[in-house]
């Protein structure tokens, strides 16, 4: 962690992660400042990039995603020419949530969500096998999630 952080920005950014929907005043009561300082440093964290955004994170089986699948993407070596295509291709899906440039036998991990494995199947024919220079793609289906956070491990200092 930066030496640019202070206990109380570390305590307010922990405080974040679990719920971005506190008001400045509660942060503030939690961390033990006042709220003018505290929305100080809030401001602070947002302009310096240390957070990115507030959103809220919904149950993707609430709205009708129940299959997780992790999809191993390797181009072929014309394809590797073409990794900015790859790229802009795969930001257009909705499906993919992540996508991770990889070192070893494969060039991309992907996070993929879908109604069903039928669902699936349609992405992984119509869209994701359509991209120039993908020569191969290994599918695994997520059974069940042991756990899932967007927490970061802040250290204290």
């Amino acid at each position: 962690m930066p030496d640019e952080l202070d206990p109380y920005e570390r305590k307010i950014l922990a405080l974040l992660q679990d719920d971005s929907s506190l008001s400045t005043a509660a942060i503030a009561e939690k961390v033990g400042l006042s709220t003018s300082p505290c929305w100080r440093r809030i401001d602070r964290l947002e302009r310096d990039g240390f957070i990115k955004r507030r959103v809220a994170l919904v149950d993707r089986r609430k709205v009708g995603l129940n299959a997780q699948i992790f999809a191993q993407v390797k181009l072929n070596a014309h394809g590797r020419a073409n990794l900015d295509e790859f790229t802009v291709a795969i930001r257009e899906f909705p499906e993919v949530l992540e996508c991770y440039v990889m070192m070893g036998s494969v060039d991309f991990m992907l996070k993929v969500v879908a109604a069903d494995i039928e669902a699936y199947e349609r992405f992984f024919f119509e869209k994701l096998s359509q991209i120039p220079g993908v020569q191969e793609i290994n599918s695994t289906v997520a059974l069940s999630e042991i756990k899932h956070t967007t927490s970061l491990p802040l250290p204290s200092r």
